[in-house]
């Protein structure tokens, strides 16, 4: 339970989890699972919404002050004036979540309306990549060729479906980059269902590389295991993978050349915490690289955490005391805003949307929290000072050219990395994209779900606010992920020829420094 309950962001929740059978007959219907809720139902579920967001949220006043949140209700109770389907009331309940700015929100429909979904021949079938601001297709083998840019898909313009998933996406703070770039990579499977229904067929819109005529395409809708053995041979597949973590090994070093090495962290799940039998693997393994790097004098480091969604203490304060003169801490400040107990328990679900807390794991989870909580003083339960100790500088530190590689999917525990890097590292240079997780604070450590009981949606947030040990810079403004010192995005002819282009800009900079 401590374990669990203190990863910071073991993996995203899946928009498929549900293994529900199908039901028969004239029952498996789509009205059945995506019911019309009343008024009275969806008010009184925005209540409990509210209430709980209220009494457990220690982040939902961050970004937004008391003035707008109170706006964004009343627009949401104004919404359900009239009756509506489960899924049009899920998508306010999605923009509420997202409008509080914290990358650890999630919010779920009910795991029989997911699974009905799923069962139906209505995915779409080819994989679409986020380039320069367009939709770029990216299958192979297809009458579309690759590297065309969408320009509709069933009428609706490509900026507008874009825009439709952003809500889906939550991000700390103001932070869009996650937004732009997984309204297209990741948005073509449920959320495209959730937004637009059911669909037999697609009619596409494309224009060809170096075309300017638009062409049209209808295609059939497929199943959703067609749609995931498509995407497994995408034109971009051999790039990707680079930072998939569920691809990669989740840390490994090479030497690029003699003068540069390259440590790979693809996520911090390494190890539950120090007293996990992995975490000495992984301290020792760290120990040899910065040995590595020290005795052959190696000038250059680059070390690549994209798409790092995350993990747990103190997985990624290790790597980092060997890249710093200064001590630091995980946080100058953290925590709850409610004492003993789980406010709201009888719709308190649990930390995972798949499975349903039982009565032993609770007891469990409160007896954990007094201990990292004690007690509440004022509006602040501050985390017990013993779990956030002093990192120190460790021996051999690397005194190279320090260059972080970042992007838009690095969250939580990698972001908070990155944040400490950006801090603290001696020489270091950051390539790549915003971050999705924030710079100066976040909300995270201690996932709580909750089920609404009318409508079924379940909502998780994290309880604990942590106001990281990141001193105030001029090119990091408030509500914003950790910006590197040169942005770059994939490019289009990189993408084209599967090239790495931001790793191929690191090593541009590393020759121009020799």
């Amino acid at each position: 339970m401590k374990k669990v309950l203190f990863f910071l962001l073991w993996l995203q929740q899946s928009w498929a989890q549900s293994t529900t059978p199908a039901a028969s007959g004239n029952a498996d219907s789509l009205s059945v699972y995506n019911r019309q809720l009343s008024p009275a139902e969806m008010k009184q579920d925005l209540q409990l919404f509210l209430n709980i967001r209220k009494k457990a949220n220690s982040g939902l006043y961050r970004y937004r002050t008391t003035k707008k949140i109170d706006s964004i209700y009343k627009w949401a109770f104004r919404e359900v004036r009239q009756p509506m389907p489960t899924l049009e009331f899920f998508k306010i309940i999605l923009q509420l979540t997202d409008f509080e700015g914290s990358c650890h929100n999630y919010t779920e429909p009910h795991a029989d309306l997911v699974s009905y979904l799923n069962r139906q021949r209505a995915f779409f079938p080819f994989a679409l990549k986020y380039i320069e601001g367009n939709m770029i297709f990216n299958s192979k083998n297809a009458a579309i060729p690759v590297g065309s840019k969408i320009v509709s898909i069933n009428g609706i313009t490509d900026k507008q479906l874009m825009q439709s998933f952003y809500k889906y996406l939550t991000a700390d703070g103001l932070t869009i980059t996650e937004k732009q770039s997984g309204s297209v990579n990741s948005s073509y499977g449920l959320r495209y269902l959730y937004e637009y229904g059911l669909k037999d067929s697609f009619t596409i819109q494309y224009i060809s590389p170096g075309g300017i005529q638009e062409q049209t395409l209808t295609v059939p809708a497929i199943s959703l295991e067609e749609r995931k053995a498509n995407l497994l041979v995408r034109h971009s597949a051999p790039v990707d993978s680079i930072t998939d973590y569920n691809v990669q090994p989740k840390y490994s070093f090479r030497m690029i050349n003699p003068e540069t090495g390259l440590l790979n962290i693809r996520i911090f799940s390494m190890a539950y915490d120090a007293t996990d039998p992995a975490f000495p693997i992984y301290a020792r393994f760290l120990d040899s690289v910065f040995r590595t790097l020290d005795s052959g004098h190696v000038p250059h480091l680059v070390i690549d955490v994209r798409g790092n969604p995350g993990g747990s203490d103190p997985t990624f304060e290790e790597p980092m005391m060997y890249l710093t003169d200064s001590s630091f801490k995980e946080n100058v400040l953290a925590y709850t805003i409610f004492d003993n107990g789980i406010p709201y328990e009888d719709h308190f679900w649990g930390i995972s949307t798949a499975v349903k807390m039982d009565a032993a794991s609770k007891v469990e989870g409160k007896q954990m929290l007094k201990d990292y909580f004690p007690a509440l003083r004022g509006d602040k339960n501050i985390q017990n000072s013993k779990y956030n100790p002093v990192y120190h500088p460790k021996s051999p530190g690397f005194k190279g050219k320090l260059y972080l590689l970042i992007d838009e999917h690095v969250a939580s525990a990698g972001s908070h990395f990155a944040s400490l890097v950006k801090a603290y590292a001696r020489n270091v240079t950051i390539v790549g994209v915003e971050t999705v997780g924030g710079y100066y604070c976040h909300n995270g450590h201690m996932p709580l779900i909750y089920e609404l009981p009318h409508s079924k949606i379940k909502t998780k947030f994290s309880i604990v606010h942590v106001i990281q040990d990141a001193p105030v810079k001029a090119d990091q403004p408030e509500g914003r992920g950790i910006i590197p010192h040169h942005t770059v995005w994939p490019a289009f002819n990189d993408f084209m020829q599967n090239k790495d282009t931001q790793m191929e800009y690191v090593l541009r900079l590393i020759a121009e420094d020799a």
